[in-house]
């Protein structure tokens, strides 16, 4: 599953763990992306979309 949503283009972001030590290790914050079928231009294709843009309405979804 891609790791984008193809409505708002939300994707992984990078930062640090921060230990008490305040030693840094690299991680990644991934989106919550749901596969859904969706209303996009009168035709139902499946879409990679996040729980955001679900939530908000901005996907219609099929039913």
């Amino acid at each position: 599953m891609s790791a984008y949503c193809e409505i708002c283009n939300k994707g992984e972001m990078s930062g640090m763990n921060v230990s008490h030590s305040h030693l840094k290790t690299k991680r990644k914050w991934k989106p919550n992306i749901q596969r859904v079928r969706a209303v996009v231009d009168g035709e139902i294709k499946r879409v990679n979309v996040c729980t955001r843009c679900l939530r908000s309405g901005k996907v219609q979804r099929a039913i």
